[in-house]
């Protein structure tokens, strides 16, 4: 019979911990799916990973893993995926603000042969104004950036297992789960869901957490912002010429351009753009030497219930 396995990054989700696997073991009971939940502790400050070893405890089909510090939802999800054996998987947020019961749609639609099967949000919940404008500023961004449709995505998605072999067989350390599996180019199909509330807790995610990953996920995944440079400075050029241009016509004419305030504005620009394009060249430069360095995603330093396998430890993929 094939294996479900549900990965849920975890970071300070004490209060979520025991619910979220009543609720989920409950649900594929019910449906009488096999299945395994895989909880991943990023360093969290509270009693997360205490809750996921009570749970594991309680569930011979719960496991876990504490990372040494937080190295951010990214690297728990691939260290997620690299902790299961289901014959697909599902990644999904600890507090169910994705809806379980969308599972046993996504699962007969992976049994019909699709291989991801991208949960999409139809409503994004009771969220304040100001993070539904960030969050809107920040696909729009991303969808430009990355050639893809943000809002037809999520990290809530079923994957088949040669899906997660191919994605825990890319090298680099600095990834973007979400726009992967599309790169990935798999069959994949499309399930929509309304995000529910938190049952307890608040979100992880602020504006500056937001624009933090929005600025690492486009730089790892596209490099549209270098071309953006190159913008910059055939803009800078054009209105350099015009400005030459302008001066060389008034002098011809026998006035005198008075240019003390152009001169100031036209460095102030063109300092502007260097100092930008600098900053985005060196953000690459900082990828890259992150890359070089050859250091691991993540370190597990603890794991509970039924880990097959070396996990404690680093791992470079």
């Amino acid at each position: 019979m094939a294996l479900l396995s549900i990965v849920l990054p975890s970071y300070n989700e004490e209060q979520n911990i025991a619910n979220t696997a009543k609720v989920l073991s409950d649900l594929l009971e019910q449906e009488k799916i096999e299945y395994e939940l895989v909880f991943i502790s990023d360093g969290s400050k509270d009693a997360t990973y205490e809750e996921i070893q009570k749970a594991a405890k309680n569930n011979s089909r719960i496991k876990g893993a504490k990372f040494s510090r937080n190295f951010g939802k990214e690297a728990s999800i691939f260290a997620g995926l690299r902790l299961t054996t289901g014959d697909a998987v599902i990644v999904m947020d600890c507090d169910l603000q994705h809806p379980p019961q969308t599972i046993p749609t996504m699962w007969k639609l992976w049994q019909e042969g699709y291989e991801v099967i991208e949960g999409v949000k139809a409503d994004r919940g009771k969220e304040s104004l100001g993070y539904k404008l960030s969050a809107g500023i920040f696909y729009k961004v991303m969808s430009k950036l990355i050639k893809m449709d943000m809002n037809a995505s999520s990290d809530y998605k079923l994957l088949d297992r040669k899906v997660v072999d191919v994605l825990l067989q890319l090298p680099e350390k600095n990834t973007f789960f979400r726009a992967l599996t599309f790169w990935a180019g798999f069959k994949t199909t499309t399930v929509e869901y309304e995000v529910q509330e938190r049952a307890f807790g608040t979100s992880k995610w602020s504006l500056v957490s937001l624009m933090k990953y929005a600025i690492t996920n486009a730089t790892s995944f596209s490099t549209l912002p270098l071309q953006l440079v190159t913008v910059m400075g055939i803009v800078s050029i054009l209105i350099s010429v015009i400005l030459g241009i302008q001066t060389l016509v008034r002098y011809l004419m026998g006035n005198s351009a008075e240019g003390f305030t152009t001169v100031i504005l036209l460095i102030l620009l063109i300092g502007g753009f260097i100092m930008l394009s600098l900053g985005i060249i060196g953000h690459y430069i900082a990828r890259i030497y992150e890359e070089v360095k050859g250091r691991p995603k993540y370190i597990i330093s603890e794991v509970t219930g039924n880990v097959q396998g070396e996990a404690v430890g680093t791992w470079k993929k």
